[in-house]
C-alpha cells in the first residue's frame, strides 16, 4: 500500500511548453521526481538489476541464435546489417523506451494500461493474444531442445550417424566406427543423419497434414511437461522468483556463446565461412523485402509490441531512468545476434571444408532446421569430445526460452491479476501452465510444425505488426507525443529530445505502415516446406487473425458505450470522450495519481502555482 511519505515533494520548477504560435513560454509546475515506487499494485522489483537482467533475458532469445545469422544471410548477408541498424534506431529503441514508460507510469499490466486511450484498448487484447500464442509454440520448441540435450549425453550422439532404418536415404559422411559393422550402407546423395533424426526420431513429421496432425510422441510429451514445470517454478511467486532467476538466464548464455564463438573461429574454414556472414551484396540495400526482413527480425528479437515490457516495467520504481537500461538492453540483444551469426557460420564454414561444398548456401537452413539440424550436424563433426559442445549449445538454447516464455506468462498473468487481485500467485502459475502445457501439445505432434507455421503467420507475425502500428497510433496521434512527453517530465524530471518525440510522432508509424503494406501486397499462399495447407488449415488460420483484428472495434464499440461521466450522454459527446484517457488515468499509486492530475490541471489551464 502507498503512504503519503512516497508521493512526490512539492516544488517550484519550469516547464517549457510551446503555444499556438509557437512561442515558448514558461509556466510553473509543482513537481519533483518521488522516490518510491508503483505500491499500488503491491509488487516490484527486489532491485534495478532485475529488472535489467529479466528484460535481457527476454530479448535475447531464440530469434538471436537461429533466426538472425539465417536472416541475414537470406537477405543480403552483410549488408542485412544495414537496414537491421537503420530500423533498430528508428523503430526497435523507440518502441522499446515507449513502451517501458507506459508501463512504469502506469504501473499496470497490458491492459489496464492503455486506459489512456480506451478506444484503442482492443490493441492490447490482441498484443495478449498474439502473447499467448507465441508462449505455447515457444514453449514446444523448448521441449524439441530438451529432447535435443538429453540425446546429446549419450556416448555416441545419435544424430551423428546413419540408423539402418533410414536405408539409403540417410548420406553419412562420416561413418561412425563403432557402427560400422551394423550395415553395409554406402554414402548417397540424401539426407543427413542429423536431418533425419530430426524429422524421422524426434518430430515423426509428416508429409502433409491432409488426413490430420497425429497424436503427440511420449518423450516430447514428458520433454514439454518439464519444460512447463521449470517455467512455473520461476513464476511461482511471481517477480520475487522471476527476477532472481533472471541472473542466470541473463548471463549464462553470453558465457555459452563466447565458449562456442571461441570454439567455432579455430575451426578449420570458419573464417571463409564468417566472410561469408559478412560479404555484402549491395544490391539488395534497395531490397523492399530487406527492409521488411529487418523490421520484422528488430520486433522478433527485441520482443516489442507484445506487451510483455509494458508488464516488466510496471513493476519499476516510478522515477526509475530507463534510458540508461535501453542502451545496454539494445546493445546486447546487437551483441548476441552479430556473435550468433558468427558462431553459425563459422560452423557452417567448417561443415562446408568437411563436405567439399563449393557454396556455404548448400548446408544452411533456416529456422527450426538451423537449430536442430545444421548445428547437431556440425557439432557432431567435432573431433574432440562434441557431447560437450552439444550440450552447452542446447543448454543454451533452453537457457534462452526459458528466459522468453518467463516473460511472456508473465504479461498473461499480469493481465488476469489486474481483474482479479485476490488471486495469489501460485494459483495464476499454475492455472497458466496447464493451460499452456494443454494447448502446446499440438504442437509436438507429427503435425505440429504445420501448425506452428500457421499459427506463427496468421495469429503472431501479420497480427502483431497490425497491433504494432496501432500501439503508436495510440501514444502517439491519439493520446498525442506532447502529453507523453510532459508524463516522462513528471515521472523522471527529464525533457525529451527531439529524437524520441521524431521516431514516436512520424518516422517509426509511417515506416511500419509502409511494411504492413508491402506485407499486403506481396502476400503469397502459406506452405510448410513448399507443401500447401488443406482449406480447412487456411479457414483456420484466418479466423484466428479475424478474431484478433476483431478486438479494435469490438473494445472500441464497448468504450463508447460505457462512458459514465455527467453531461456525456449525447451521441457526441461519448464519441469524443471514448478517444480521451479515463477520468482518473494516472499512476496507480493513489498519491502519485493525485499529484500527476493536480499536475495536468495547472498544464491544461495554463495557470501559475
Amino acid at each position: 500500500m502507498s503512504t503519503v511519505s512516497n508521493a512526490p515533494q512539492i516544488m517550484m520548477t519550469d516547464l517549457e511548453n510551446e503555444d499556438d504560435e509557437g512561442s515558448k513560454k514558461k509556466r510553473k509546475v509543482r513537481y519533483a521526481p518521488s522516490t518510491g515506487g508503483n505500491k499500488a499494485q503491491g509488487e516490484t522489483w527486489g532491485n534495478e538489476i532485475e529488472f535489467l537482467f529479466s528484460c535481457i533475458s527476454l530479448s535475447v532469445g531464440l530469434g538471436n541464435v537461429w533466426r538472425f545469422p539465417f536472416i541475414a544471410f537470406q537477405n543480403g548477408g552483410g549488408t542485412f546489417v544495414i537496414p537491421y541498424l537503420i530500423v533498430l534506431l528508428l523503430i526497435g529503441r523507440p518502441v522499446y523506451y515507449l513502451e517501458i514508460i507506459i508501463g512504469q507510469f502506469s504501473g499496470r499490466g497490458c491492459i489496464k494500461s492503455f486506459n489512456f486511450s480506451p478506444v484503442m484498448k482492443g490493441v492490447a487484447c490482441g498484443q495478449v493474444m498474439a502473447t499467448g500464442f507465441s508462449l505455447t509454440y515457444y514453449s514446444s520448441i523448448m521441449a524439441l531442445t530438451l529432447r535435443f540435450l538429453i540425446a546429446s549425453f549419450s556416448t555416441v550422439l545419435p544424430y551423428s550417424y546413419c540408423w539402418p532404418e533410414w536405408g539409403v536415404e540417410c548420406l553419412d559422411d562420416v561413418m561412425n566406427p563403432q557402427l560400422a559393422n551394423m550395415t553395409n550402407l554406402t554414402t548417397v546423395t540424401g539426407k543427413s543423419p542429423a536431418e533425419l533424426y530430426f524429422l524421422k526420431e524426434v518430430l515423426k513429421e509428416k508429409s502433409s497434414i491432409q488426413d490430420g496432425i497425429g497424436y503427440p510422441e511420449w518423450s516430447l510429451v514428458g520433454c514439454l511437461l518439464l519444460s512447463w514445470v521449470i517455467i512455473s517454478i520461476v513464476l511461482i511467486k511471481g517477480i520475487k522468483s522471476s527476477g532472481k532467476a533472471s541472473y542466470f538466464l541473463g548471463i549464462f548464455p553470453y558465457i555459452i556463446l563466447i565458449l562456442l564463438l571461441i570454439r567455432a573461429v579455430t575451426l578449420p574454414g570458419a573464417i571463409d565461412g564468417i566472410i561469408y556472414f559478412f560479404k555484402p551484396q549491395w544490391d539488395q540495400l534497395l531490397n523492399p523485402l530487406v527492409w521488411y526482413a529487418a523490421v520484422t527480425q528488430v520486433f522478433f528479437s527485441l520482443a516489442i509490441c507484445f506487451g510483455t515490457l509494458i508488464t516488466y516495467a510496471s513493476y519499476n520504481n516510478f522515477n526509475r531512468d530507463v534510458k540508461k537500461d535501453l542502451s545496454i538492453i539494445t546493445t546486447m540483444d546487437l551483441f548476441a545476434s552479430i556473435t550468433s551469426g558468427c558462431i553459425t557460420f563459422g560452423i557452417l564454414g567448417n561443415l562446408a571444408a568437411q563436405t567439399n561444398a563449393k557454396d556455404i548456401a548448400t548446408v544452411v537452413q533456416g529456422g527450426a532446421g538451423l537449430a536442430f539440424i545444421s548445428y547437431p550436424d556440425a557439432i557432431s563433426k567435432f573431433e574432440f569430445f562434441p557431447q560437450i559442445f552439444a550440450v552447452l549449445f542446447f543448454l543454451m538454447l533452453f537457457v534462452l526460452g526459458v528466459g522468453s516464455t518467463v516473460g511472456m506468462a508473465s504479461c498473461i498473468i499480469r493481465v488476469i491479476r489486474d481483474q482479479f487481485t485476490a488471486l495469489p500467485s501460485w494459483i495464476l502459475t499454475v492455472f497458466v501452465g496447464l493451460i499452456g502445457f494443454f494447448v502446446s501439445l499440438v504442437y509436438i505432434t507429427p503435425g505440429g510444425q504445420f501448425v506452428l507455421n500457421l499459427v506463427d503467420f496468421f495469429g503472431v507475425s501479420f497480427t502483431g505488426l497490425v497491433f504494432a502500428i496501432g500501439e503508436l497510433v495510440a501514444v502517439a496521434w491519439i493520446y498525442g507525443v506532447k502529453r507523453f512527453c510532459d508524463d516522462i517530465y513528471f515521472m523522471t524530471g527529464q525533457k525529451t529530445g527531439y529524437y524520441w518525440r521524431i521516431c514516436w510522432g512520424i518516422l517509426s508509424p509511417v515506416m511500419m505502415i509502409g511494411v504492413l503494406i508491402y506485407f499486403l501486397v506481396d502476400l503469397k499462399e502459406l506452405t510448410y516446406k513448399d507443401v500447401k495447407y488443406p482449406n480447412s488449415a487456411l479457414t483456420i488460420g484466418w479466423t484466428i487473425t479475424t478474431i484478433a483484428l476483431l478486438q479494435l472495434p469490438i473494445w472500441a464499440i464497448y468504450s463508447f458505450f460505457t462512458q459514465r461521466y455527467p453531461g456525456r450522454d449525447k451521441f457526441k459527446d461519448k464519441f469524443l470522450q471514448m478517444w480521451k484517457p479515463i477520468r482518473f488515468w494516472g499512476p496507480a499509486d493513489p498519491a502519485l495519481n493525485e499529484e500527476y492530475l493536480y499536475y495536468r490541471s495547472k498544464i491544461e489551464h495554463d495557470e501559475e502555482v
